[in-house]
């Protein structure tokens, strides 16, 4: 398996040395398709979380955690101390030399957000979901979307992203998961410091899934009538919230009113599609929820998803 040079521990450290020798960061770049498929490995496995259940602090080796797997393949232990060290290799992990030169791994601080947190969510839901073989057998499409036009996951499903999930069950769950687990990480800090909120009466979530995020800005600010608006094939698994209705429809036909829409992302990427707005009247409020970009650093170190998602 390939990885960064394993002296290279630290991420800043690692880009640092590897774009000073440009062989090692191309060579580095031709394998870049490994780490990610090796993480969703991790995630599916529960790696993170199995080293965060032995307690505080803990520092396992591959054989430990392998022991607490449901597999009798002797070649396990191997195997995840390959991933293991990979993960160790982008500070995903830590890793330590034990007792007869064992490696031991611990979380990193950047662990935390793929193990499960006092809501029981985490950010593991959402690799699961990038690395969907749904999402992945877009990929191969990119290069005649160049050249012939179209969108990449339109033409490996003949639908739109937004629509595919209401014909493959499977995968509907895997989003909506993912999405569940992403705005309730996100959305409690935004309300943790947004006052935008205050002095509404009713707010409309256009795009808001099963509706976490209305009941997260509901719960603080009991006042607020919240409308969760989405397709139907989301809005069925919507559960019920106080405070909170679920309207179906299409955002690009009509749009519930309210005194404000919240959005996240969608409206940026769904102007990008063939799609026309045709009757959507905005409010005096409408609270968009988007990635910003300060500064040149803050753009090279930002997570790799945000640019891979412009492509989708």
């Amino acid at each position: 398996m390939a990885t960064p040079a394993e002296t290279h521990f630290h991420g800043d450290a690692r880009d640092q040395d590897d774009h000073q020798d440009p062989l090692a960061y191309a060579l580095q770049i031709t394998n870049s398709s490994v780490f990610p498929m090796a993480f969703h490995t991790a995630i599916q496995l529960d790696l993170l979380q199995i080293i965060a259940d032995a307690g505080p602090d803990a520092n396992l080796s591959a054989q430990q955690i392998a022991a607490r797997l449901p597999t009798k393949n002797p070649d396990a232990p191997s195997m995840l101390d390959r991933i293991l060290r990979l993960l160790a290799s982008y500070s995903v992990v830590t890793c330590s030399l034990g007792a007869e030169h064992r490696r031991l791994y611990g979380l990193a601080p950047v662990s935390k957000y793929f193990i499960r947190n006092e809501d029981g969510v985490s950010l593991g839901p959402l690799m699961s979901l990038t690395q969907d073989k749904v999402f992945l057998e877009s990929w191969p499409q990119l290069e005649d979307a160049i050249l012939e036009g179209g969108i990449p996951f339109n033409r490996a499903h003949g639908t739109h992203a937004f629509e595919y999930p209401g014909r493959d069950p499977r995968f509907n769950q895997v989003f909506n998961t993912a999405m569940l687990n992403h705005t309730t990480i996100t959305v409690k800090k935004i309300v943790d410091s947004y006052k935008g909120f205050e002095h509404l009466n009713q707010l409309v979530d256009v795009g808001g899934g099963l509706g976490i995020t209305l009941s997260i800005i509901t719960s603080k600010y009991p006042s607020i009538k919240g409308i969760n608006f989405d397709l139907p094939h989301v809005i069925q698994d919507a559960p019920t919230y106080p405070g909170v209705e679920h309207v179906w429809g299409d955002m690009f036909e009509s749009v519930p009113k309210g005194d404000a829409i919240f959005m996240k992302v969608s409206l940026n990427l769904q102007l990008k599609t063939h799609y026309s707005l045709k009757s959507l009247i905005l409010p005096r409020k409408l609270i968009k929820v988007a990635t910003i970009l300060r500064n040149l650093r803050s753009y090279q170190l930002l997570d790799q998803s945000k640019k891979l998602l412009c492509l989708s």
